[in-house]
């Protein structure tokens, strides 16, 4: 790999297994259900983004982004609907991702 390459990865913000773990956990079951069909994940400079999407060719229904600039204020984590409005933000991805419980007990139900 060349260093230049490197470089620019080691300047992006990822996420880490065990975060990705709790998301594609959340993901798992809204699939399951029929809710969501697709996902992307992007690393940029400033933040790690997880899009969820209905289908392949909308706008994200919902955006899971890590922002570590905004760790010792809001809270890193964040969950962004389709209008880009902040659905719920806090330093533990664990209870942001809490948001979606509601749906994944409907989803478990049927």
């Amino acid at each position: 790999m060349s260093q230049a390459r490197r470089q620019r990865q080691q300047d992006e913000v990822r996420f880490e297994r065990r975060e990705l773990d709790q998301i594609l956990r959340v993901y798992s079951f809204m699939v399951a259900g029929g809710e969501w069909r697709d996902y992307g994940i992007s690393h940029l400079k400033d933040r790690a983004v997880f899009a969820v999407f209905r289908r392949t060719s909308e706008m994200p229904l919902y955006r899971i982004e890590k922002n570590p600039r905004l760790a010792r204020r809001q809270g890193a984590y964040a969950v962004i609907n389709a209008s880009g409005m902040v659905l719920k933000r806090g330093h533990d991805l664990a209870q942001v991702l809490r948001l979606f419980d509601k749906q994944i007990r409907l989803v478990q139900s049927n």
